[in-house]
């Protein structure tokens, strides 16, 4: 053989494996929590490798050439009490706590994505207030009473800490009540809005919108109404599905349109057990051509609604607004897989493009919250007391997605409980046989996977059993071995394969 030719046919040889040295040795972050609190989002060090060697015939099997919906982000709701408890930090600890939230995941923070705000109070405010309260018997059709006050002490100041930290993460805002004066009732709680004052109100909205502008805040979504069916909060206010098309079609949709306002309007912010409502809405032309998608919640429901929604009109957006996540200390359990199986995941496989939870920070009382229909155990991803701060659950269970799933990723397809895997097994009778055979329900654990911009692959596994799990990741022909204790949530990132 031609010397020359042998020694460049070595040298090609080497390079092809220094090219694809990512296929035959390629490893796989890992980052646990479990259930005793041992590990609470926290990097393993055991070696994950992919390889040609099959083991178990039910993998989760990873296709990054199947994409689904882009993700906007994960996050919370900032409340007026979560801005008020992080205003009475001092400036240097609440800085720190902001910089670990918002600081990008890989910038070694929690890489929260989204925020939800509230277009006046909410529940969980130390007391209600609106944008333009007046003295019963008055009104003000111009809005000329109209300021951002309140707002100023709390929201407006923690919301430009945060965007200094993120200048991108997007942010959505939710009206609890209109102001009294425009209710039917005359009451912060419960009532609805005059149709005399469909006008007034559309321009209410986008009053808050400039004004929230002129503070370098951006309003990029908004929602007509939190939990429109609900009125038992303090404030709450109904809106019956022929009131929300007027007023979308009629006032709102119209007003944003003659002042430039760019804002998306999110429809419903409801339970999952009520998609006809937005559905029905969006079946009017008028009213769907400012219509961007329909917003959830999961009180009540079940999150393959949303994938039927879908279904219906895969035109339009779906978003996860609020669920409220709670722990229960006297057992000392953390029930990482519960809100993760539920919400991360459910959330995230029928098609919403966010999980925004429900709230950012309470105090050790779980304060404040108004009186006569406010929350009295909502508990915040963070424990506020002074400058002391604490670590909850709906804490970790958002961070196994933000930390590693940044927005711009697309969900990608990965098998999920109940879908049926194809595998290939000997014959008993003739080893030297191979046969393919499907098998109807793979009994993998809860999980979804993400290809990032980074062109990362992201996976997070919940095991939601009461024993240890071993499972494998089919990847590209390869397979790797992973070992989750019961009731621990992993989230598992590799460099995806070049295509």
């Amino acid at each position: 053989m031609n010397m020359t030719f042998k020694k460049q046919s070595v040298v090609a040889f080497i390079g092809f494996l220094m090219l694809n040295s990512s296929v035959f040795a390629q490893t796989i972050d890992a980052w646990v929590t479990k259930s005793d609190r041992s590990a609470l989002l926290e990097k393993q060090t055991e070696e994950i490798s992919f390889s040609y060697k099959k083991g178990r015939p039910n993998p989760i099997v990873i296709d990054d050439r199947q994409f689904y919906q882009e993700m906007d982000g994960f996050g919370y709701s900032l409340t007026g009490g979560s801005a008020e408890l992080l205003m009475q930090m001092s400036a240097a600890k609440r800085s720190e706590i902001l910089k670990e939230l918002f600081t990008s995941g890989a910038d070694g923070g929690a890489g929260i994505s989204y925020i939800r705000l509230t277009i006046g109070a909410s529940d969980l405010n130390s007391f209600v207030f609106s944008y333009d309260d007046l003295k019963d018997g008055d009104t003000d059709l111009k809005l000329k009473k109209f300021n951002l006050a309140q707002d100023m002490n709390d929201v407006v100041p923690v919301m430009k800490e945060i965007l200094a930290i993120n200048p991108e993460i997007p942010i959505m805002a939710s009206p609890w009540s209109a102001p009294a004066w425009m209710k039917t009732n005359n009451n912060v709680r419960g009532g609805s809005l005059k149709e005399e004052y469909h006008s007034v109100y559309g321009q209410y909205f986008v009053k808050y919108i400039q004004k929230m502008a002129k503070q370098g805040i951006n309003i990029g979504a908004i929602t007509v109404q939190n939990e429109p069916l609900n009125e038992r909060n303090t404030p709450s206010m109904q809106w019956q599905r022929s009131q929300m098309a007027d007023f979308i079609k009629n006032h709102l949709g119209p007003a944003f349109t003659s002042s430039g306002i760019t804002t998306k309007i999110m429809l419903f912010d409801h339970n999952t057990d009520r998609i006809d409502y937005p559905l029905a809405l969006m079946s009017d032309p008028e009213v769907d051509q400012y219509v961007d998608g329909s917003a959830f919640h999961n009180y009540r429901g079940d999150m393959s609604s949303m994938s039927d929604l879908h279904r219906a009109r895969p035109d339009k957006n779906l978003y996860f607004t609020e669920q409220m996540v709670v722990e229960r200390w006297d057992d000392g359990i953390l029930n990482i897989t519960a809100p993760v199986t539920r919400l991360l995941i459910g959330a995230t496989r029928n098609w919403s493009r966010s999980v925004i939870l429900w709230n950012l920070a309470a105090d050790p009382n779980d304060d404040p919250h108004t009186d006569n229909g406010g929350c009295p155990f909502c508990q915040g991803a963070l424990t506020i007391d002074g400058d002391q701060v604490s670590k909850n659950l709906a804490y970790y269970a958002i961070a196994h997605a933000s930390k590693f799933v940044p927005a711009g990723s697309k969900r990608i397809m990965s098998t999920g409980v109940g879908e049926s895997v194809v595998s290939l097994t000997q014959d008993e009778e003739n080893g030297s046989i191979h046969r393919a055979t499907v098998i109807a329900d793979a009994h993998v654990m809860p999980n979804v996977a993400f290809f990032t911009p980074q062109e990362e692959i992201v996976l997070i596994v919940a095991n939601d059993t009461f024993s240890s799990k071993s499972f494998q990741v089919q990847y590209n022909g390869q397979y790797a071995e992973i070992k989750l204790e019961p009731g621990a949530v992993g989230t598992y990132r590799w460099k995806a394969s070049k295509k």
